[in-house]
C-alpha cells in the first residue's frame, strides 16, 4: 500500500537537515500530516587488519548520553564520492588511512523519519598516519576482534545502528582466518 504525498514543505532549514511536514493520503483516504527529515548522504568505513580486528571510535553520544563503539562515519561533502568520504572521515576521526576501500553496506537507518543514506565501505588494511585531525570525535580509538562484535551487541557498547548493522553484516559474511 502506497501512501500519496499531497504537499510538502519546510518548516526549518540549516546545513545537517530540513525539517518538513507532508500532507499525506493513507490507504484507505485518510490524511494526515507526517513530520520528516531530509539528510545529506553519509558515509563511513569498517577498517579492518591482518589481525581480523576493526577499527573503532569509542564516543560519548550527549543526545542519548551513552557510550559506545562506532565505525568512523560522516557527511558526504559537494561534488565528494561517497568512497573518497569514507576514506576522509576514516582518516580524519582516526588518524588511520584505510586501504582500497569496497562497497560493504547501504542503509537507510530510520526511513519513517529521515531519507538519510548511509554508504558503508570496507578496507583490509589500514596506516597510521598521524593523529586524529577531528580528535574531539571521541574518547579512544582503538582495534577490537571482529568476532567481539556479538559481545558489544549484547553488552549494548555497540547500539548505533548503523556501525551495528555494518559490523554484523562483516561478522556474518567475513570467511574466518
Amino acid at each position: 500500500m502506497r501512501w500519496t504525498v499531497h504537499s510538502e514543505k519546510s518548516l526549518y532549514t540549516d546545513p545537517w537537515i530540513d525539517l518538513r511536514i507532508a500532507e499525506v493520503e493513507l490507504p484507505g483516504g485518510r490524511r494526515i500530516a507526517h513530520r520528516l527529515l531530509r539528510r545529506p548522504p553519509g558515509a563511513g568505513a569498517v577498517v579492518c587488519d591482518d589481525q581480523d580486528r576493526v577499527l573503532l571510535l569509542w564516543r560519548h553520544r550527549f543526545i542519548t548520553d551513552t557510550w559506545g563503539y562506532e565505525i568512523p562515519m560522516g557527511g558526504v561533502l559537494p561534488g565528494e564520492s561517497t568512497m573518497a568520504a569514507a576514506a576522509r572521515e576514516t582518516e580524519e576521526e582516526t588518524g588511520w588511512r584505510p586501504g582500497p576501500l569496497r562497497p560493504l553496506l547501504y542503509a537507510q537507518p530510520s526511513n519513517g523519519l529521515t531519507d538519510s543514506e548511509h554508504h558503508v565501505f570496507v578496507a583490509d588494511s589500514a596506516e597510521r598516519v598521524g593523529a586524529p585531525t577531528d580528535h574531539w570525535e571521541s574518547e579512544r580509538i582503538t582495534w577490537l576482534p571482529l568476532a567481539r562484535v556479538p559481545d558489544l551487541v549484547r553488552e549494548r557498547t555497540l547500539v548505533s545502528g548503523t556501525s551495528m548493522n555494518a559490523l554484523l553484516y562483516l561478522y556474518a559474511t567475513r570467511p574466518r582466518p
